[in-house]
C-alpha cells in the first residue's frame, strides 16, 4: 500500500514561545533557601548557644563531657577547663568537649 507523500511527512510542530530563563534558575534557588532554613540556620543556632554557654562556665559547675564523663569544674582555663570526676581524681579537657551543664546536685544524686 502506497501513500502519497503528503500524508506521510509529519506535520511540523508549532514553534514555542520562549520561556523566561529566570524561571529555570527558580528551583534551584528555591531549594537553597529551604536548605538554608532547614539545615544550616538551626546547626548555627545550637553552635551559638554552646558557645554562650561556655562562657557562661563558672567553678562549681557540674558538666558532663562529649566522652560522658561527669564532673564538677575546678578551674577554667583559656583552652582548657579542670574537672573533678572524683574526690582528688582532676582531669583536664578541652573547653569544647564539654556538652553541657547539669544542674546543681545532679551528682550527688547518681
Amino acid at each position: 500500500m502506497t501513500f502519497p507523500m503528503s500524508y506521510v511527512m509529519a506535520q511540523a510542530a508549532p514553534a514555542a514561545a520562549p520561556g523566561n530563563p529566570l524561571l529555570g534558575l527558580a528551583l534551584p534557588i528555591l531549594l537553597l533557601v529551604v536548605m538554608f532554613f532547614v539545615m544550616i540556620r538551626p546547626q548555627m543556632k545550637r553552635q551559638k548557644e554552646h558557645r554562650a554557654m561556655l562562657s557562661a562556665l563558672s567553678k562549681g559547675d557540674e558538666v558532663v563531657t562529649n566522652g560522658g564523663i561527669a564532673g564538677r569544674v575546678e578551674e577554667i582555663g583559656e583552652s582548657f577547663v579542670t574537672v573533678e570526676i572524683a574526690p582528688n581524681v582532676k582531669i583536664k579537657v578541652q573547653k569544647g568537649a564539654v556538652q553541657q551543664v547539669l544542674p546543681k546536685g545532679s551528682l550527688k544524686s547518681s
